[in-house]
């Protein structure tokens, strides 16, 4: 078994540098359908040539979904275009409509 000190040597000799990143209060990892929050993390973060690699341990982990929009930006785009709006009344129309790009654009035609 290899202790602390023989690994970051081993490290420095393949040109990796390792850090910790002190006082570290929480990292989030944002994915299209949920958030992670890391709490009480740490960080450590490994350099070699142009890469960076982050290794996180954390004390408490908690997961939250996230609403995946019913529309594209380029529905709203269609929207603001087709119906002359801006974009806050194309996109609470598309709200309105569940996300249907032609209800939308009927509910703002007068």
């Amino acid at each position: 078994m290899m202790d602390n000190r023989q690994a970051r040597r081993m490290m420095e000799r393949m040109g990796l540098n390792m850090n910790e990143i002190k006082d570290v209060k929480e990292v989030i990892i944002l994915t299209p359908e949920k958030e992670i929050h890391l709490e009480k993390a740490s960080v450590f973060e490994i350099k070699a040539k142009d890469t960076r690699v982050f290794q996180v341990t954390a004390e408490s982990v908690t997961e939250k979904a996230v609403a995946v929009p019913k529309f594209t930006e380029e529905d709203v785009s269609l929207v603001m275009t087709s119906a002359s709006v801006g974009r806050e009344k194309a996109v609470s129309a598309l709200n309105e409509s569940n996300g249907d790009i032609a209800l939308a654009i009927l509910r703002l035609k007068p």
